[in-house]
């Protein structure tokens, strides 16, 4: 996983040289400043190339996981023509070298981006059709002068897209890059691509349009192909030229995930053992069930254990790379920020997570409230179309911001397509689940728990509840972060705050505190506009507190729905 920064000239010819604090630079001084404000993405290695005749410049930021020697960008076709930055991981790029080695002979690549270029030499766009992983790219034909330009179908590798006064485009893995120099931006959508000589107003278009999205599935889950799909999800994440490890919080979702892999590995070293982290303050309940887990799957486990000062000190720092002011996204962002920088430190350069297993199963507490099949389906939808603004960019940008890769295999899309296929009243948690023609009151992500009960997990961790990241690794954080934000903000602020900021108006006293961090950072409405907030349904009668502890089917509630 890397970064990338393009820029292309409104009229395909040279860009003038810009003045950034009274000294002109010219388009390969800009790119490199502009790019360089996403540096922790890419610690290993800085790739340039300029197309000056043509108004052209590619960045890549560099962290080094497959290919670690040859794996060196931009690259480029044969002939030079056609030029790539990528940044993420084809994981099916083993099988798609095989069949160009086929028709090339001896085709070896040098990463697994390097398949993209003969793929866009064979299909064009449809390449799209041909590759899975999680990625986000930027193409350029030289001859054609046309540039292509995607992202993954849930947006696990963040982008973003710009245009500054003179009309140039820009694209960047990270806003900060183009903040200040592009008054106009906005998200590249997960799922789509645009292809041609484009600017910002160019319509993306979708290539990802699974069945799942326009209506209620009806398939019965089928618990064996449910383990195997799985199973099979997290040995393709599995590809790695370096040391890599799992986060493990103690909860179903990132324990599962530690466990098959353990598995995998001991396929070819029976005495493997796999690096494990977990962090919480002392005596969260994370630690407690990540315990029992790393002694099930006999792992090497280190605990990271922290304040409530510890996560208060980063919070500053926390928003600006994860350039959101979402309560629910800083407050699961907190622990990871500073569990990342220890797991680096370790020399480890990649980790496998547990994300996106709630969005695909329905397993927030939230969901026990939905009130039939259809409209909790439709939810699983908007919280898969969603991800790419809260969990995602969160686990993305914390980790990235210590240069450390983190890979979600619950998000594989062969495996998220066959979930959302998956029935409703399989999976619904609460009264009205129906699995296996019982109707009975179940937990949340019941078959996913199901499928698993031979000794994958101890019975204490594959039954536990549904914990949020922010209130598993310690309550006393989610208390102390509306009482530390209340120290900033005074009660005429918060009346004001309509006028304020009218895009998302903050409505208590922690939202706004972050929003005043953002803004400080990140100024304008384009800026704001980026930001969506992550809420239980209030129209289902949920609070509108994010927290796992406010929904009453919580063991520990503190509030009622």
């Amino acid at each position: 996983m890397c970064g990338i920064l393009a820029i292309f000239s409104s009229n395909g010819q040279s860009v003038q040289p810009r003045r950034i604090l009274n000294s002109e630079h010219s388009l390969r001084e800009l790119a490199y400043r502009l790019s360089g404000k996403q540096r922790h993405r890419g610690p290993d290695d800085t790739g340039v190339a300029v197309v000056e005749s043509q108004g052209v410049a590619l960045m890549h930021e560099r962290l080094s996981v497959i290919g670690v020697e040859t794996g060196h960008q931009p690259l480029y076709s044969e002939d030079g023509s056609i030029m790539l930055i990528a940044n993420g991981e084809i994981y099916n790029y083993l099988e798609l070298a095989k069949d160009i080695a086929q028709e090339r002979g001896g085709y070896q690549p040098k990463s697994d981006s390097n398949v993209i270029i003969e793929l866009y030499e064979k299909y064009g766009k449809d390449l799209l059709n041909h590759i899975t992983g999680m990625f986000t790219f930027v193409l350029y034909d030289k001859k054609k002068r046309e540039l292509l330009v995607a992202r993954d179908p849930f947006g696990i590798i963040p982008l973003y897209m710009g245009q500054d006064d003179a009309g140039n485009l820009m694209f960047a893995s990270e806003m900060k890059c183009l903040i200040g120099i592009c008054p106009q931006l906005k998200i590249f959508p997960p799922g789509h691509f645009i292809q041609g000589q484009v600017k910002l107003e160019s319509e993306t278009r979708r290539y990802y349009d699974p069945i799942w999205r326009h209506g209620t599935p009806t398939q019965p889950v089928d618990l064996s192909e449910l383990r195997m799909q799985l199973e099979r999800a997290v040995r393709s994440h599995l590809q790695c030229d370096v040391q890599f490890g799992a986060l493990l919080s103690g909860g179903l979702d990132s324990s599962l995930i530690a466990s098959i892999a353990t598995n995998v590995m001991r396929e070819k070293d029976p005495k493997y053992r796999l690096h494990t982290f977990s962090v919480g303050m002392i005596g969260s309940p994370d630690f407690e069930h990540a315990r029992m887990v790393a002694r099930h799957i006999n792992s090497h486990h280190t605990e990271i254990a922290f304040t409530v000062d510890d996560c208060l000190d980063g919070v500053r720092d926390l928003i600006y790379h994860l350039e959101s002011y979402d309560i629910s996204t800083v407050r699961c962002s907190l622990p990871m920020f500073y569990l990342a920088r220890y797991v680096k430190s370790t020399g480890i350069k990649m980790i496998l997570s547990g994300e996106g297993a709630d969005e695909i199963f329905g397993g927030y507490l939230y969901f026990h409230q939905a009130p039939n099949y259809e409209e909790f389906h439709q939810e699983m939808v908007n919280r898969c179309e969603q991800l790419h603004v809260s969990d995602i960019l969160r686990a993305n940008k914390v980790t990235m911001s210590k240069g450390l890769e983190l890979r979600v295999p619950f998000l594989d899309t062969a495996f998220v397509n066959y979930v959302m296929g998956i029935r409703p009243q399989d999976k619904i948690p609460g009264s009205l689940n129906e699995f296996d023609g019982v109707r009975e009151k179940r937990i949340e992500k019941f078959i996913l728990r199901k499928a698993f009960v031979q000794n994958y997990l101890p019975d204490a961790v594959l039954w536990r509840q549904k914990e949020q990241f922010s209130d598993g690794v310690g309550y006393d954080l989610i208390d102390a972060l509306p009482k530390f934000a209340a120290r900033h903000v005074s009660d005429d602020q918060l009346l004001e705050a309509v006028k304020r900021f009218p895009i998302n108006p903050p409505k208590t006293k922690e939202a706004f505190y972050y929003r005043c961090i953002f803004e400080e950072q990140f100024p304008g409405e384009a800026a704001a506009r980026t930001v969506e907030k992550w809420t239980p349904r209030m129209d289902w009668g949920c609070p509108e507190d994010p927290s796992g502890r406010a929904q009453k089917a919580h063991d520990k509630s503190y509030g009622k729905c």
